[in-house]
């Protein structure tokens, strides 16, 4: 490409607004997903080339992230220089305006580089809220960002010795939903983690009331359509007495998605990829800040 970049951005949106996170075909479109948002930014910047992101990470209708990341190639008018990296930042957050989407960094790399395929792992954290009567009892900085119980507490130790099952590499087919590409999608994945923590509300320190939450952490190079949320679910389910860490496991060696209970799946909104992680290799040292103006 003549006088073209491509570049690697790490973005965070909040999932709520938006169809997922991949572009959403027009006669599909009730809203809009945030690669819509982002390759509408792109084409403000006036490019040669049309926009087109490639996403490394999908997210469901009302999951969240802190660190999506994409590829995208860019080629600017009139010979100009590609631009720096941060000017890169500055200018895509100032054409998404007042969306729940934010650029967190971009990088400069290689021009056969992936998004997707380069990616070495992926984590996500789910977030619980115990002891919440009705939603409203949330602060409002947890609206949407996490899923509510009831229950005052869980089996936390139950829940690791759980969670500890589903370390390594399984068939997961019993913990993923019926998708369009479900048949072309091995089952077989490597959970490089499964951890359950005490958090915090985001508004711990400010709230008239102590809200107790847990995150759960998972971390592998990629995942089967909703497995998280269903591992999720499974190990809720575990810490309510609802089910057992035999049947877990059991559940688990079943190797069938219908064997999954129902009613278990835990609900998109508590969900937050945090990170995709690449080699440092991929990300050569980023451009100091250009001057150049990107509205022009």
């Amino acid at each position: 490409m003549h006088n073209g970049a491509r570049y690697l951005i790490f973005f965070q949106y909040i999932g709520t607004k938006y169809s997922g996170v991949v572009k959403v075909p027009p006669q599909q479109m009730v809203k809009k997903g945030v690669q819509d948002h982002i390759e509408e930014a792109i084409q403000k910047l006036k490019p040669v080339n049309s926009a087109s992101l490639s996403v490394s990470s999908r997210t469901d209708t009302g999951v969240h992230a802190l660190s999506n990341s994409a590829h995208f190639d860019l080629q600017r008018r009139n010979n100009k220089p590609p631009f720096a990296e941060d000017l890169l930042v500055e200018a895509l957050n100032y054409h998404l305006q007042t969306e729940q989407i934010r650029i967190n960094q971009a990088h400069r790399v290689a021009d056969d580089f992936h998004a997707r395929y380069r990616a070495q792992s992926r984590t996500y954290v789910y977030r619980v809220a115990l002891g919440v009567r009705h939603r409203t009892l949330l602060p409002l900085t947890e609206s949407n960002l996490c899923w509510d119980i009831q229950d005052t507490e869980l089996d936390v130790e139950a829940m690791r010795e759980a969670a500890a099952v589903l370390i390594g590499t399984h068939d997961f087919s019993s913990f993923r939903a019926v998708n369009s590409d479900m048949t072309f999608k091995n089952p077989v994945k490597t959970l490089d983690v499964a951890s359950i923590q005490l958090g915090n509300s985001f508004a711990s320190t400010y709230f008239h009331r102590q809200v107790s939450f847990l995150e759960l952490t998972f971390t592998s190079r990629s995942f089967l359509y909703k497995q998280v949320r269903r591992m999720t679910g499974a190990l809720v389910a575990v810490g309510r007495g609802l089910l057992t860490v035999s049947q877990l496991r059991d559940l688990l060696e079943a190797k069938d998605n219908l064997a999954y209970p129902q009613n278990l799946v835990a609900p998109a909104h508590g969900l937050f990829l945090t990170q995709v992680a690449y080699r440092e290799s991929d990300l050569p040292l980023r451009q100091a800040l250009c001057t150049d103006n990107f509205k022009d």
